[in-house]
């Protein structure tokens, strides 16, 4: 943005005025695609309430939730023109999360978004996931992991722009949403389009583009005939701005290439974002697909992309929820392979806790040690659990 736009922009902001009262349901509202893409991917339960206004309705009507929502709204009201204020308000405290959270328990409309620990506990993290984007890319507190995500270093007036823009499009009627019980939703979905950080949605559905050779293979696979359902490929990111493979990514693939000639796994799980270095326009699991193919002749039905795994945890996790979607058994191990060190670490108590701390469960067991760099690995169903409090691979 040029000085004068932005200074024309913040002149706007100062004289707009605000009102974030709960949008009213609009039967002719217009439907976003991108928006609705990444709603449904951070929040799956919140997005099935949106598509049901009969649900929704019921919803607000119950004492508890009415008396909760009327007190969001005043606190957003009281904020008048102060933009950083609104983006405070939007944040849900712990007993709006518990009160929407409880009531959701048993609503009736929840059950096709409920998660294996029910629909309050994916409640909570929805909740909870909207007000780390709030806080990360509206108020500018840290990332978890501040030196590949949130918004990075923004303009000061740019910041106030994007706040500004958050707050118009969480007040204008969008199809298919959830802005009728509580606009912070869509808030915070505007926040991250306006970052730029729309990651969550950059390759779905997976079942497609480079992943369709491979999914249409599984189809008629007999796993029974393989020792592992597939080899995992763990993602090393470059620190190097305009790297596409770091030295160890490299290394990974070679590795990978030599397991794959011996014939005991059907496919090889690439995975790997667009995490390394902050804003790299490269995805690594892209790239390894890409390496293997024209580096060591692996057919494109051998290759599965994991494309939005950010940290190794979330590789174990996101190649569970690809082994789920094509259809493979999960009580046959798969094998990870990758360098010593990152083997080692995977292998260690610490890697449990860590996945713990960070998931709250473990992606599935980590088994034998089968050498400095192949690990065998027991997928666990708990991966499927969608957590927006990562909201760029939730």
């Amino acid at each position: 943005m040029g000085r004068g736009p932005a200074r024309a922009a913040a002149s706007i902001i100062a004289m707009a005025a605000l009102s974030l009262t709960s949008v009213p349901a609009c039967a002719g509202a217009e439907r976003d695609t991108v928006t609705e893409s990444l709603s449904g991917r951070l929040f799956p339960l919140l997005d099935t309430l949106g598509r049901d206004p009969a649900a929704l309705d019921a919803l607000k009507a119950r004492p508890e939730v009415a008396t909760m929502l009327q007190a969001r709204a005043a606190r957003r009201e009281a904020c008048a023109q102060n933009l950083v204020c609104t983006a405070q308000a939007m944040v849900w405290t712990a007993q709006e999360t518990e009160a929407l959270a409880r009531t959701l328990a048993d609503a009736a409309q929840a059950s096709a978004s409920t998660a294996d620990d029910g629909a309050a506990a994916q409640a909570r993290r929805e909740i909870e996931g909207i007000n780390t984007v709030v806080r990360t890319y509206g108020l500018g507190q840290p990332a978890g992991y501040a030196q590949i995500d949130g918004a990075g270093m923004v303009d000061p007036q740019e910041i106030q722009s994007r706040l500004q823009a958050a707050v118009w499009l969480a007040q204008t009627p969008r199809g298919n949403s959830a802005q009728g019980l509580d606009p912070s939703a869509d808030f915070a979905l505007a926040l991250l389009d306006g970052s730029d950080r729309t990651d969550a949605i950059g390759f779905e559905p997976l079942t497609g583009g480079l992943n369709a050779p491979a999914m249409k293979r599984a189809k008629s696979l007999d796993w029974k005939r393989w020792r592992y359902s597939a080899m995992i490929v763990t993602g090393v990111g470059p620190e190097v701005e305009g790297m596409a493979l770091s030295p160890f990514g490299k290394y990974h693939l070679r590795l990978a290439a030599n397991r794959f000639a011996s014939g005991d796994a059907p496919f090889i799980i690439v995975t790997g974002g667009r995490a390394h270095p902050r804003a790299t326009p490269f995805t690594e699991a892209v790239e390894m697909r890409k390496a293997l193919m024209t580096r060591y002749g692996v057919p494109a039905d051998a290759i599965l992309i994991e494309p939005y795994a950010r940290h190794t945890t979330t590789n174990l996790r996101n190649a569970t929820r690809l082994l789920m979607t094509m259809g493979a058994p999960l009580e046959k191990n798969t094998l990870i392979v990758c360098n010593p060190g990152q083997s080692a670490a995977i292998s260690s108590p610490q890697f449990v806790q860590r996945n713990l701390t960070e998931l709250g469960y473990e992606p599935g067991k980590v088994g034998q040690r089968l050498s400095p760099t192949e690990l065998e690995f027991s997928p666990s169903p708990l991966s499927a659990r969608v957590d927006p409090r990562d909201p760029l691979d939730p």
